[in-house]
């Protein structure tokens, strides 16, 4: 979806929010959506994390018992 706005959409975009909200107000909008951008990354990443170790563990369990000699 975004990848079809191109440069002249994002330019446009930008007056319209400059328009809006005034060229002192943006820096803090900027700063506010990156900190949340960043925060849902390091969130995803921990999800991710997690399913990955609770996977190997299964998986680690599935061998142990299959493994008869244990």
């Amino acid at each position: 979806m975004l990848s079809n706005i191109g440069v002249p959409g994002l330019i446009l975009i930008f007056v319209v929010a400059l328009v809006i909200f005034g060229p002192n107000k943006l820096p803090e909008i900027g700063r506010a959506f990156g900190k949340s951008i960043r925060e849902f990354k390091n969130a995803t990443q921990d999800i991710v994390e997690d399913t990955k170790e609770e996977i190997i563990e299964d998986i680690k369990e599935a061998k142990d018992s299959a493994d008869p000699q244990k």
